[in-house]
């Protein structure tokens, strides 16, 4: 039986620590399919399950679609190698190590220079406007960091956006890019996906130059409600893990070595 078919308590920890990698190694090459990826930077990262002072990290220089299950590295908050090989890129150890250490819920931290979301990010007011329903849900997970400060080479700049992001799941990076956090890899990557549907959508809208249809205020709270509530769960599994669960089938078919 497949590890992803057992349930994560039934798992030994050697076979938790093999299928977060495989899952990480998926999302690499999943964002390489979606035209998230920007050369060889960007960073995906996935606290080692077991631990609280480490994280998985890809040897700096190589492309997402070479990521394989057994390429990543342990890296310490403290930013010392502490498995596998490679080099270790620093704006993903500044920026990564403190949200891992700050954030409980970010087991999973993903950044990404992607087009939408990027482009979102450059404008004036890069909010997400509430024009449709797929906003709406996105909306309510999501920070907003206006102050972009240069390159992420020292920690405190990690430090600074856990601190922006708090609660939420989403960051649009202002003038920079996005940064979305979760508890798995599969609800990291779902929200990655979901943030740059959603900015590709509104610049589209904008794009038209015509007038913007907002929702009126009631329909925005009734529908909220509703994604806060989120208790519609099929087969007690989340929309994330179904979602993630579909897109690494198509890697199985198209690029099964993920898994190596």
């Amino acid at each position: 039986m497949p590890l992803e078919s057992v349930p994560a308590q039934d798992l030994t920890l050697a076979d938790q620590r093999w299928q977060a990698r495989v899952d990480l190694a998926a999302a690499h090459r999943l964002a390489v399919m979606h035209g998230f990826n920007e050369g060889i930077f960007n960073h995906f990262t996935l606290r080692v399950p077991g631990t609280d002072d480490r994280y998985y990290q890809i040897p700096f220089g190589l492309h997402w679609s070479e990521v394989t299950a057994s390429c990543f590295m342990e890296i310490g908050y403290d930013g010392e190698r502490l498995a596998g090989e490679g080099e270790i890129e620093r704006s993903a150890y500044c920026i990564h190590a403190p949200m891992h250490r700050m954030l409980s819920e970010a087991a999973a931290v993903f950044h990404t220079h992607m087009p939408f979301a990027s482009a979102l990010s450059r404008l004036e007011d890069p909010r997400i406007l509430p024009i449709g329903q797929t906003e709406l849900g996105t909306m309510l997970s999501t920070a907003y960091d206006l102050t972009y400060t240069g390159l992420a080479y020292d920690p405190a700049e990690g430090e600074r956006l856990a601190g922006v992001i708090g609660d939420k799941k989403i960051l649009i990076m202002a003038n920079h890019g996005v940064a979305t956090v979760g508890r798995t890899v599969a609800e990291a990557y779902d929200r990655l996906y979901y943030i740059e549907r959603v900015a590709q959508v509104q610049l589209y809208a904008m794009w038209t130059n015509k007038p913007l249809r907002h929702l009126p205020q009631d329909v925005i709270d009734h529908t909220m409600a509703a994604f806060r509530d989120n208790s519609v769960k099929y087969g007690g599994r989340s929309n994330s893990d179904w979602h993630f669960s579909a897109l690494k089938r198509i890697l199985d078919r198209k690029e099964p070595d993920y898994k190596e």
